[in-house]
């Protein structure tokens, strides 16, 4: 008996890497898997129907279930599409594993505009659309049965948009972003029975390779114990996050790495000025010690000073 026995299972950008990692997972845990990869490259160009095929006949040949999808879920079209042939194919959606990206990582100042523009639409309405179509489905599932659903998403945020990372303005706004609908959709989703939460993985992909300078510290040490970044690691998380022992988890941030599993937080304050009058710029700049305090708990220093 598997955790995933009779569920169904949608993951995006699932032909390689973390992606197919979990597809494989959730497949061997008992799930039917709708694997969906356009099969472009790194950058996003072209298309190739092999790598969700593989992934799928992977998961076939150890007898589990799985159909492939090759449309585009950054499209509005594709999205529905993609959520619609779980329904078709194995009758009911359970679980949606927003995977998919690319990267075309450039310096603000020398970033063109279809470079913000494909990172942005691959992963944000890449997240959204397949998000949209299934919780509309749960919604009118709950609301027709009177029950809640039982149903999880997991997003695929990044340290990147979390923490920022110079030369990935698009990548990062997006990966912001994700965090973001996840922490809304969990509210909106709630009373459905539809958990939404997200990971930060840091694992060896064909993206983190493609990073200047990264290549050689995701590959695996002859004297680690273990592969720190295998992204095997990763779908392990993501596949408690798709099961009912992570039951009441919900608009959380993980991050995952080998060894390493972190509750990250967003937004929120750290310190305090305050005022009994209207603000001004030279009472601003007398509260400045109180608001950027280094020496308050848990606040770091702060990346903006530039007086050093």
């Amino acid at each position: 008996m598997g955790l995933l026995d009779g569920k169904v299972a949608v993951v995006t950008g699932a032909g390689r890497g973390i992606g197919r990692a979990e597809a494989l997972l959730l497949a061997s845990e008992g799930a039917a898997v709708v694997v969906n990869d356009v099969g472009g490259s790194s950058g996003g160009e072209g298309s190739d129907t092999r790598p969700a095929q593989q992934v799928v006949d992977e998961i076939t040949a150890a007898g589990g279930r799985a159909a492939a999808n090759y449309d585009n879920c950054a499209t509005w079209s594709g999205g529905q599409g993609l959520i619609r042939q779980a329904i078709d194919v194995f009758d009911r959606l359970d679980i949606l594993i927003n995977n998919a990206g690319i990267l075309r990582d450039r310096m603000s100042f020398t970033m063109e505009e279809a470079e913000w523009d494909a990172v942005i639409e691959v992963h944000l309405k890449g997240h959204f659309c397949p998000l949209r179509h299934a919780n509309a489905y749960w919604r009118e599932q709950s609301k027709a049965s009177g029950q809640p659903v039982n149903a999880k998403v997991v997003n695929t945020s990044s340290e990147s948009g979390l923490y920022g990372n110079a030369g990935q303005l698009n990548y990062a706004a997006a990966k912001a972003g994700i965090a973001a609908m996840t922490l809304v959709a969990a509210r909106e989703m709630e009373r459905f029975g539809v958990r939404v939460n997200a990971i930060a993985p840091v694992a060896r992909t064909r993206l983190t390779e493609s990073v200047a300078g990264a290549g050689d510290l995701f590959q695996k040490k002859e004297e680690d114990a273990f592969d720190r970044y295998a992204p095997e690691h990763v779908a392990a998380v993501v596949g408690w996050l798709a099961s009912d022992l992570s039951a009441g988890i919900s608009g959380q941030v993980i991050k995952v790495q080998g060894g390493v599993a972190q509750l990250l937080q967003g937004w929120r304050p750290l310190t305090q000025a305050t005022a009994d009058k209207p603000w001004t710029i030279s009472e601003i700049d007398a509260a400045k010690d109180t608001l950027f305090a280094r020496s308050s708990p848990g606040v770091p220093p702060f990346f903006f000073d530039f007086q050093g």
